[in-house]
């Protein structure tokens, strides 16, 4: 039924696991996997009366993004063939991840979003909202979440 499944990750435990059971799955069912980052945006910083200014340039920021993405995309990756599993992975810099998401998921023509349930927790989950539900609310690509 599903030949491409995206992976979004994070880096986190939850994300970690859940990709861990997203090569399983696509492993299972026969279909190709793409991983996907969503590398965070150099943020820009509103200078004013006794702020603290970041040291690091954008070309910094972008290096150290570049390299996280490479770590978390590697390990997954490496899971994929470990499992034999064919696998691509991509990146992109967004600060709004459920749109890099569904993107990510369209431009590789993936025909399936497998995600973890939940990503940040407390107040900030609540405030900001779980990418997953955002991802789930705006997709016309399936999505399966695992918990």
């Amino acid at each position: 039924m599903f030949k491409h499944v995206l992976i979004p990750t994070d880096g986190s435990d939850l994300s970690r696991k859940t990709a861990q059971k997203g090569v399983l799955f696509a492993k299972e069912i026969g279909a190709k996997v793409t991983v996907f980052f969503a590398k965070p945006e150099y943020p820009i910083a509103y200078f004013g009366e006794g702020a603290l200014i970041d040291p690091t340039t954008p070309e910094r920021f972008s290096e150290i993004a570049d390299e996280q993405a490479n770590e978390y995309l590697a390990e997954v990756q490496s899971q994929c063939a470990a499992a034999g599993v064919e696998c691509a992975s991509a990146a992109a810099a967004s600060d709004v991840p459920y749109e890099a998401i569904i993107e990510a998921a369209e431009k590789s023509a993936c025909d399936l979003i497998f995600m973890a349930s939940h990503g940040r927790r407390g107040i900030s989950g609540l405030l900001l909202g779980s990418e997953t539900q955002k991802v789930l609310t705006h997709s016309k690509i399936p999505v399966l979440v695992y918990r």
